[in-house]
């Protein structure tokens, strides 16, 4: 990943377009990151990502509701091998 000021973003931005396409591009200003640039296909892997992790923390909240309303004698238990079940199915 290369690092670019703001300012050199504005004069060189055509060019970190293009290089976007093959790997992010991160902008600085003051020193601080301020911004990436990032390629469409990059942003589409996180924007997935991001709606599996939203699907996966629902589910466990309804899991939670579900379980909360048992009788403690009565809640599943888990085992390890349950739960990476559980999270290779929502790879």
């Amino acid at each position: 990943m290369i690092t670019v000021t703001s300012v050199e973003a504005q004069s060189r931005f055509g060019e970190l377009i293009d290089r976007s396409q093959r790997e992010p591009i991160e902008m600085t200003r003051r020193g601080r990151v301020v911004a990436y640039v990032v390629s469409g296909h990059d942003m589409r892997e996180l924007a997935d990502v991001r709606q599996r992790r939203e699907e996966a923390a629902q589910w466990f909240a309804d899991y939670r509701r579900q379980v909360a309303a048992l009788p403690v004698a009565d809640a599943p238990a888990l085992s390890d091998a349950d739960v990476d079940a559980l999270v290779h199915e929502l790879r």
